[in-house]
């Protein structure tokens, strides 16, 4: 004995899933008009098979209908309670997101993305809602990957009730093992269930809803799973920062820290008088112009630690900015490049540094609204017909990452028709 169901999340409901609970009802009528109780050769159970026939999916007989009614069809009692069972938890949270026209429209969508998945693989009838219902699995594993689903668990004499993040339950148990793995397993290649539609289902579900996400058709909060993402981004950087010895030492013992060197670990010396700021930027132009760039790098790390406010000359400045990005310390590089901007904007180099801190800001940091400052500002400026069609490449993923519109020919926001 193995039953493994899961029975509801914490996944908020703000309204009424009003579609949700008429599908699920619309589901059991149908099945309880199209399959009498009691099969005596009746006149209404020979009309519950014709029915049932004329509503399947049959890929040897293809018809346009049996796209939308194949989904409504259920072969017995426990095939509709586990599809409903299912619906019920995860579909409620879906519609209640979506709303009722949308989320009706999507489900209708999946099945029928999942039947034309399930014709090109198979040619045996099809019947059932799970393949619509695998969309909605995988909408909400997108709109609650982190939300908590209560599962009840029956392994022969062990009966618990488990708590599953979805993004684990989903793609592990749902998907990759009940679709993939335990078919192959368990079956010895003959089943009755159509795993093909499900995986269409899947993928439909998926796919579409994270669309809909990036284009902000359906509303953004800190549970979707591009949040999640996100956060991961954030964390990462984070700890690319944080492999900084400086910024270790800075973050533990603040400015008491002792900085030391990137490239030869050594800790870097501080002259506790004030000319050494006049020294370390003689220095700093002594090695780049002798091309000795990692120890000119390191004597501009040992000046920020005595005075960050400290400007360089403008080719020196742009070199620096150019070093650290190149070594892919992109925080420091994005630093030196506002410095540069922020001293020479009138410089004939600062459309070029604006297009490179834009492509830092959009790439490796996600501040795209600063990054859509910079590109707007220097595409005009920049002579060279390759690097504005460059930046208007980037200008026109900012804008898609920022819900915009698309940059028009012309270079401005595209105006939408009346």
């Amino acid at each position: 004995m193995f039953v493994f169901v899961p029975i509801k999340t914490d996944a908020p409901i703000r309204r009424p899933p009003v579609v949700n609970v008429s599908l699920i009802v619309a589901n059991a009528v149908i099945f309880l008009a199209t399959t009498p109780l009691f099969h005596d050769r009746s006149p209404l159970f020979d009309w519950g098979l014709s029915v049932r026939d004329w509503g399947v999916l049959d890929p040897r007989n293809l018809r346009l209908y049996q796209f939308f009614s194949y989904q409504f069809m259920h072969a017995d009692f426990w095939h509709l309670f586990g599809n409903m069972i299912f619906l019920w938890v995860f579909g409620n949270a879906v519609n209640s997101k979506m709303g009722n026209v949308a989320y009706l429209l999507f489900y209708l969508a999946a099945g029928v993305f999942a039947g034309v998945g399930f014709a090109m693989t198979s040619s045996s009838p099809c019947l059932g809602a799970s393949g619509a219902i695998a969309g909605v699995t995988t909408a909400f594993l997108v709109l609650y990957p982190q939300s908590v689903v209560s599962v009840f668990c029956w392994i022969f004499l062990f009966i618990r009730f488990l708590h599953v993040q979805a993004l684990l339950l989903i793609v592990l148990k749902i998907i990759v093992w009940d679709n993939i793995i335990a078919p192959n397993m368990l079956s010895g290649g003959f089943t009755a269930v159509a795993y093909s539609a499900h995986l269409a289902g899947y993928l439909f579900g998926f796919t579409l809803c994270l669309l809909l996400l990036m284009v902000k058709a359906l509303p953004r909060d800190q549970y979707d799973i591009l949040a999640l993402i996100r956060r991961y981004n954030q964390r990462r950087q984070f700890r690319s920062i944080m492999s900084d010895p400086n910024t270790q030492a800075q973050a533990t013992y603040g400015r008491v820290a002792r900085p030391v060197s990137v490239f030869s670990g050594r800790p870097i010396a501080v002259p506790s008088a004030d000319d050494a700021v006049v020294r370390l930027r003689q220095e700093i132009a002594d090695r780049l112009s002798r091309g000795a760039y990692d120890e000119a790098v390191e004597k501009y790390e040992a000046l920020m630690v005595r005075d960050p406010t400290q400007v360089l000359s403008r080719r020196n400045m742009l070199e620096i900015a150019m070093q650290l990005k190149s070594r892919e310390r992109y925080p420091q590089a994005v630093s030196a490049y506002e410095k540069f901007l922020s001293a020479y904007p009138t410089d004939s180099e600062a459309p070029h540094a604006q297009m490179m801190l834009g492509i830092l800001y959009t790439k490796y940091l996600q501040q795209h609204d600063r990054a859509e400052m910079l590109f707007r500002e220097c595409r005009d400026q920049l002579k060279d017909p390759n690097l504005r069609e460059l930046t208007d490449e980037w200008l026109g993923s900012v804008l898609a990452a920022l819900g915009k519109p698309p940059l028009n020919p012309g270079g401005g926001h595209t105006e939408p028709s009346a």
